[in-house]
């Protein structure tokens, strides 16, 4: 018998039934036929306890103290608790995910056994209380590339399209489906609706057991209740099991789970059918008052944050665990894991219909979904490209304008060079936060299991190629014959070259230093600092000849900004000649050359002089760019192992 309240909520469910709409048998069926076939009866824990150190103490704390619970196939199941209470450190142990904590010792099973990592990820989907989603990405596209990451990929197109359909019209996001979640620069879809578009893209992965943390945050209640449920109706016709924490639901939310694990101080005080919370706590001498929310009961009888008499409730929630402890429920509890446990055939066999993607389906993938965030969201490649253009290529080519092959001209270029090479790769800064949507959106998809670092390096790199490329273009076009640069092709193809390898080591930059610290704070600042430091010791600031030995053999000869100016400097100076300062009546002999050369007779200095100061010589391109390419693929590499250590 459900646990009910006098409060009537027809009005917020049938406000809920209109905005997300009714669906009919057949959608449902075609929305969820990936998940048939599953051989996931169960999933058991048992001694989840989790510990931290103690800030002030340094003792060790405990999170969560001994949970347990089993949860059979077709079943939903709530955890509830007062805020801090474990709830999320709870689903991150049983989803096999990483936490921030000292020691944790559980035993979580699947049909009574121990699945292989792989095997958990494959049967298993985690919605994250935080919206990993891709703000350029419309619903229908975000629900699309889910499907083409996970197994269903494999089947065909029209299968899977009546399938996003189905999940559209269930979620009540029909009328949204071609709207873009949303960016900095453009307003897309409500919170709410990306807490469902987020709950829809796991579904239609295949998921044999589905996590969710708060799944209905920022919903109203009526459309939570239609959101869970949803959930119930899945679970029930096709075996799926789904475990979500939940934050006071409404009455009749509530009442659609099957079970209900409440927790308080990472103590377990009820574990069961949601019908028989209400007689636990009579027994216990709580009952349950007429015309209150019954979650709203349960969460302020466990919550002591705001108790007036502190030690008085806490002796209050001492008892209620120990009540708990000792219950039949308890004890039958701990009965039926065990037969579970008794009962296994020490193998575990998950069906998947459905073939997984290869790598280079994989790849293909992530670079089209990343082509449509990169045209869509200036943020990642536009507003950059408007920085160069404007800010530097227009600036620079305004203030270096028109310098001619005199001696007074050669300071000016050199200081060009190095502004052009080393301000356009020090503005690859404005990458981070772009990559870092893409770091959390690859986390989330990697723990759920449907590609790793490699996809990830490969497919950022290759979708930055074009547009990088296209931004040394624009950028010489404009600035190069502005300034007045060595006046040929091939001198302005070789500046562009140049240009390019400049852009795309400063962009590994980026990509290694926010994988190793992803928080857009700090790693703009660490890729600041590193550009900084590769533009005082490129040669520039202080000449190779005389950098001082710390400096030229720990960093100089890594920096790759050492190399594009170099080779920049090596492009304008070494096959040309300027002119010197006239003195005297101006006749033949009468200069005076600031750099002295072999032409200083006929008033002239080869340009091979300036490149004398800095002890640069030609010759020497093709191992340049050898050096430039291990650079670059070694930023890559660095950023791969980063992703691969990182739990």
């Amino acid at each position: 018998m459900a646990v009910t309240s006098a409060g009537s909520e027809n009005t917020d469910v049938e406000r809920g039934r209109k905005e997300i709409g009714s669906v009919d048998v057949e959608q449902q069926a075609v929305a969820e036929a990936h998940l048939m076939n599953t051989t996931v009866r169960n999933i058991t824990w048992r001694g989840v306890t989790v510990t931290v150190k103690d800030r002030h103490t340094g003792l060790p704390k405990a999170i969560l103290e001994n949970v347990e619970g089993i949860v059979e196939a077709g079943e939903i199941c709530a955890v509830m608790g007062p805020s801090g209470c474990g709830k999320t450190t709870l689903l991150n142990v049983l989803a096999s995910r990483p936490t921030d904590t000292q020691n944790v010792e559980a035993t979580v099973l699947v049909n009574g056994n121990k699945p292989s990592r792989g095997a958990f990820r494959e049967m298993t989907r985690f919605v994250e209380q935080e919206d990993a989603l891709i703000g350029a990405l419309t619903v229908r596209e975000t629900l699309q590339f889910a499907s083409r990451l996970a197994s269903t990929s494999s089947l065909p197109r029209k299968e899977r399209i009546a399938r996003i359909d189905g999940l559209l019209d269930s979620f009540g996001l029909r009328e949204q489906a071609n709207t873009i979640i949303g960016t900095p620069i453009r307003k897309g879809i409500s919170g709410g609706q990306k807490r469902r578009v987020g709950v829809a893209s796991q579904l239609i992965t295949s998921p044999k057991i589905l996590f969710l943390d708060e799944p209905t945050s920022g919903l109203d209640s009526a459309a939570s209740f239609e959101v869970i449920n949803y959930l119930r109706g899945v679970a029930k016709r096709n075996n799926l099991i789904v475990i979500a924490s939940i934050h006071q639901p409404s009455t009749s939310t509530f009442n659609l789970f099957d079970k209900l694990l409440l927790l308080s101080s990472g103590k377990p005080h009820y574990f069961g059918p949601v019908a028989g919370v209400a007689s636990h706590y009579e027994g216990l001498g709580h009952e349950l008052p007429l015309h209150v929310n019954p979650a709203e009961f349960l969460l302020e009888l466990v919550n002591i944050d705001f108790a007036s008499h502190r030690e008085s409730a806490t002796d209050r929630l001492d008892d209620l665990q120990i009540g708990w402890a000792n219950s039949h429920g308890q004890k039958d509890l701990a009965i039926a894991i065990s037969n579970v446990e008794a009962t296994t055939t020490g193998t575990l066999d998950i069906d998947v219909a459905e073939k997984k993607p290869s790598p280079p389906s994989l790849i293909l993938t992530l670079l089209h979904r990343n082509f449509v965030k990169s045209y869509r969201d200036v943020v990642v490649y536009g507003i950059r490209l408007a920085m160069y253009t404007v800010r530097l290529a227009i600036m620079m080519g305004t203030v270096w304008l028109r310098l001619n092959a005199a001696q007074e001209s050669i300071i000016p270029l050199t200081n060009a060079i190095f502004y052009g090479s080393a301000f356009m790769s020090f503005m690859a800064v404005a990458y981070c936060p772009a990559y870092l949507e893409d770091y959390i959106q690859y986390v989330k998809e990697k723990h759920n299991g449907l590609y790793g670092p490699t996809e990830m390096i490969i497919s950022n790199f290759f979708i930055g190629l074009p547009y990088l490329f296209i931004i040394s273009v624009v950028f010489s076009v404009i600035s190069y014959w502005l300034s007045n640069f060595q006046p040929t092709a091939q001198a302005f193809l070789t500046w562009v070259f140049w240009l390019f390898l400049d852009l795309l080591a400063a962009e590994g930059l980026v990509v290694f230093m926010t994988s190793l610290f992803p928080s857009f704070v700090i790693s703009l600042a660490l890729v600041a600092f590193a550009n900084g430091l590769w533009m005082s010791v490129d040669g520039f600031m202080v000449q190779p000849t005389i950098l001082n030995v710390f400096y030229k053999y720990v960093f100089h000869y890594w920096d790759y900004q050492k190399y594009v100016f170099e080779n920049m400097m090596i492009n304008e100076f070494s096959d040309r000649v300027y002119a010197c300062a006239k003195t005297g009546d101006g006749g033949p002999g009468d200069c005076q050359c600031m750099w002295q050369t072999d032409l200083a007779d006929q008033c002239l200095i080869r340009g091979q002089g300036v490149l004398d100061q800095y002890g640069y010589k030609p010759g020497y391109m093709g191992k340049d760019v050898g050096i430039m390419m291990g650079i670059i693929i070694g930023y890559r590499i660095a950023g791969w192992i980063v992703l691969k250590l990182k739990k």
